[in-house]
């Protein structure tokens, strides 16, 4: 059996985009799943769009999120190398002249201005969709050899059979035919002498013997385009599967000009998400598992993949459903490896220079099974750092009658020895002064000394900020009221 061979292949236009970053991993996961090769391949011959460090940086947060390619730029196989499109230039030229002798392709003198009125054309005639006219197909060899001589600048067309189906079987969607009527011949080489899209991918998969081609439902209109060159070198055609829509939570299609969802792995990445997280997430945009399990380790994801179980319908970046992920895996680190993960950034918040650091690693942890990603630490630490802004549900707690109460018996009971047991020894002597249990008691108390409506242990949120502050908030409340 042929090895199965799976290509992501990114224009190296910046950064890993969440979309990109999906396509990637179920290439990724094919190819394992399969006990096959994960190729990097870089499309960069759209040299106006291309970025410096574009290429870089798709590898880093490929490698960042798990999906390491078998093959790339850096791990070349001599075999299929280059693995850059613009060092491959020889190899499509050798291709090219191959149709051009056989009559499947021809050069196209046409100017853009002359193909510009060609189309208004037959837009005024009341054509449905507009095709090139095959205007220099027919040109006579007197012609053909005036524009060589002037050097007029040409592109290269396939010559597109007449009356031809191409049909395929989506591994995603089934049957799915076109009829070569609707296409019309497609420019193969730019007049820049760099060959389009839909012709080097063809060249590309079939020396690099790729077996399954699995990328966006945009890409569906090339496929009749790639399967006629593959007919006429006389090549088997790969298995393709076209993934569905990934769509904001108003069921649009997310773009990179939709500014309700993070975009790009990079800014994921920097908000303190984990990349086995992410990795865990995108699997199940548009793939389902069986049964109801949702967290799975990367082999276990490898293991049960299969094509039979994409999703024709769109899938929906749920950010609430990611985070809600992230915080299962951030629960489960050990207390050392959480706190090194966590430590940049509680530093990029708040000084830490002046903290002990038995008391900053108390801090942090107090918010380890409440912690949803690296980025929130901050907030959740700044009660014992600075005097945060009350939110308007802090403010309501600070208005119940009840709570002046509390606190003044709080206060009244204050510790001379600052610690937990100590605490809980004041909390309960509070509690019966006051009269109060539950709701009033607990939150009135967490909100006046601590500023917040939801936390960690109230007594240890209580030793952490120490003595003098917990007095100083509680009187300077009392004093308003």
């Amino acid at each position: 059996m042929k090895k199965v061979r799976v290509r992501y292949a990114p224009s190296p236009t910046g950064f890993l985009h969440i979309g990109n970053a999906r396509t990637a991993l179920f290439d990724y996961l094919v190819a394992k799943h399969h006990g096959g090769d994960f190729v990097l391949r870089i499309e960069d011959t759209d040299i106006e769009r291309n970025v410096e460090g574009g290429e870089e940086s798709q590898l880093y947060f490929l490698n960042w999120l798990g999906i390491v390619p078998d093959e790339s730029p850096d791990k070349p196989k001599p075999e299929y190398a280059p693995y850059r499109q613009m060092e491959r230039l020889e190899i499509y030229n050798e291709y090219v002249e191959k149709l051009l002798a056989s009559g499947d392709a021809y050069k196209c003198y046409c100017t853009t201005e002359e193909l510009d009125e060609d189309y208004k054309r037959q837009v005024a005639a009341g054509h449905q969709s507009t095709r090139y006219s095959r205007t220099c197909l027919h040109l006579d060899d007197e012609t053909k050899q005036r524009y060589e001589t002037e050097q007029r600048p040409y592109s290269v067309r396939l010559r597109v059979p007449t009356d031809a189906t191409y049909t395929f079987n989506d591994m995603v969607r089934g049957e799915i035919s076109f009829e070569s009527k609707d296409i019309g011949d497609w420019v193969i080489v730019k007049s820049n002498g760099i060959p389009t899209y839909n012709f080097a991918v063809v060249i590309d998969d079939h020396l690099m013997e790729i077996s399954h081609v699995f990328r966006g439902e945009e890409h569906i209109s090339n496929t009749p385009k790639q399967m006629m060159l593959y007919e006429m070198f006389g090549w088997d055609i790969p298995l393709f599967g076209h993934m569905t829509l990934i769509v904001n939570e108003n069921g649009k299609k997310l773009s990179k000009r939709d500014n309700s969802v993070m975009q790009y792995i990079s800014q994921y990445k920097d908000q303190g998400y984990l990349p086995e997280a992410m990795f865990n997430f995108m699997a199940l945009l548009g793939w389902s598992p069986k049964g109801e399990k949702e967290l799975f380790t990367h082999e276990e994801l490898i293991a049960e993949f299969s094509e039979d179980r994409l999703s024709k319908a769109p899938s929906m970046f749920d950010v609430t459903k990611l985070t809600w992920m992230n915080h299962q895996y951030l629960k489960e680190k050990e207390d050392g490896e959480w706190l090194s993960f966590v430590r940049p950034f509680a530093e990029a918040a708040h000084d830490l220079t002046n903290k002990d650091e038995a008391w900053i690693e108390k801090c942090l942890l107090l918010f380890k099974e409440q912690l949803q990603y690296g980025a929130e630490i901050g907030s959740l630490i700044e009660p014992y750092f600075v005097e945060p802004e009350l939110t308007d549900s802090e403010k309501e707690v600070l208005e119940w009658e009840t709570t002046p109460v509390v606190a003044q018996a709080f206060l009244n009971n204050l510790p001379e020895s600052w610690d937990v047991d100590s605490l809980k020894e004041a909390f309960n002597a509070a509690k019966t002064e006051s009269g109060l249990k539950g709701k009033p008691l607990f939150m009135g108390l967490r909100v006046s000394a601590t500023h917040q409506t939801h936390g960690p242990d109230l007594m240890s949120a209580l030793y952490l900020l120490g003595r003098d502050v917990v007095e100083k908030r509680l009187n300077e409340y009392i004093n308003k009221i």
